[in-house]
């Protein structure tokens, strides 16, 4: 291969409606929308943080999941206290959906249904992009 400069920017979530699903991750992420048109909007921490974008997918076609035949990508979301952050998402419009077998995360689905989980509990190492002790 050969040697680059490379490091992972963001990811992107296919969405029917950019702006209300970045709504609803910027709001559980503590996030601010730094680029926003009607087909695409970017959020992060800070201004020039690129963190988790979201373009419109027409036509829309809701995640199949688990389905061994369309394998795909879903967000971990480390939170400090994991029954809090379960209402908070339920409140927000999130979905239950039950993993095997839930050790140390929670599974649910977004208003669109795209699949994430809750991760908590002790971590072998501080994460310094978290703001919270992840090791406790």
């Amino acid at each position: 291969m050969i040697r680059m400069k490379a490091q992972l920017e963001k990811p992107v979530l296919d969405c029917p409606d950019p702006r209300k699903l970045a709504a609803f991750y910027a709001d559980l992420l503590g996030m601010q929308v730094l680029e926003d048109s009607d087909d695409w909007v970017v959020l992060g921490r800070e201004p020039g943080m690129r963190e988790l974008a979201f373009q419109r997918a027409d036509p829309w076609v809701r995640p199949r999941w688990p389905h061994p035949e369309h394998p795909l990508v879903h967000l971990d979301i480390r939170v400090d206290d994991v029954d809090a952050a379960e209402r908070a998402v339920l409140a927000a419009g999130a979905t239950r959906a039950r993993g095997t077998p839930e050790t140390g995360y929670r599974v649910f689905r977004d208003p669109v249904g795209h699949p994430f989980c809750l991760t908590y509990g002790p971590s072998r190492r501080q994460d310094p992009r978290m703001g919270f002790d992840t090791t406790a």
